[in-house]
């Protein structure tokens, strides 16, 4: 007889399941890919508008509305084992409601590294994918390994990453992002701010001074158009250096089996040369 798999969820809920989830719907494009990378893409019944990754993996299967507003009447008839959310992408309210159709759900909170990596073996647990997890993790833990070697040798550089414009919007210390961007040799400039994601002006940009500046196409998408913002101050560092980058933003923002890969990238453009 199996034993049952007991885990704890972001909302501190002690999850017991019978067996491992045979139907699940992902409400997050960084779950649903890591479901895929674990080989559990035939489990899930339905995924957001949203979730784009693996482009074929994810084509037929049924879209259970967006990240914010989930159909949560189309995931009941769907009569999934389990329902994955997190929990600052999705609402409460939508989480309360899959709770009062009495719906299991399973919600994640990853805001650093480690924890992005743990995701991935409680996402395995749950699906009996933990070979699959064994042979993804390792290639992970390294590159983490050698990126914190390296960056303890070399020193950090002061980071400017916005998620946001019209206002500016950046991040502090308590996000993932930010978690990111420290283990890849980054000081953020804004990490001290009481708001997880502050409002900031261009003057206080330039005020700080950041030594690099990443502009991610997602979740707002920076161009080239907006490098104008920047180089009109030729007083900061990272416009005297050539230091603004245009960037994948699923490297700062999405966790699961492309943690590794986006270290290794990042870390070129922020530790010291």
């Amino acid at each position: 007889m199996n034993e049952k798999i007991k885990i704890v969820d972001a909302l501190d809920r002690h999850i017991v399941l019978d067996r491992p989830v045979r139907r699940v719907v992902s409400l997050v494009p960084s779950i649903t890919e890591t479901l895929f990378g674990l080989g559990a893409g035939d489990r899930v019944v339905a995924v957001t508008e949203y979730c784009t990754h693996p482009p074929d993996g994810v084509a037929n299967k049924e879209k259970a509305g967006g990240v914010k507003n989930p159909d949560i009447e189309k995931i009941a008839r769907l009569k999934p084992d389990l329902v994955i959310a997190n929990r600052e992408e999705n609402h409460k309210k939508h989480i309360e409601q899959l709770d009062e159709l009495g719906i299991p759900f399973f919600v994640t909170y990853p805001r650093t590294v480690e924890q992005g990596i743990r995701m991935i073996r409680d996402l395995a647990r749950l699906t009996d994918t933990m070979e699959k997890a064994e042979e993804l993790i390792p290639s992970i833990e390294e590159a983490y390994r050698q990126t914190l070697e390296m960056v303890e040798k070399r020193g950090r550089r002061k980071v400017f990453c916005p998620i946001w414009k019209d206002p500016y919007m950046s991040i502090n210390r308590d996000t993932y992002i930010h978690d990111v961007l420290r283990s890849v040799g980054g000081e953020n400039i804004f990490a001290g701010s009481e708001d997880r994601y502050p409002r900031v002006s261009l003057e206080e940009i330039v005020e700080a001074d950041p030594e690099v500046i990443l502009l991610p196409d997602e979740p707002y998408r920076f161009t080239e158009d907006d490098l104008s913002d920047f180089t009109a101050h030729p007083e900061m560092a990272a416009v005297k250096n050539g230091e603004i980058h245009l960037i994948d933003g699923k490297m700062v923002t999405w966790y699961g089996p492309r943690i590794g890969a986006a270290l290794t990238t990042l870390r070129e453009l922020l530790i010291p040369r």
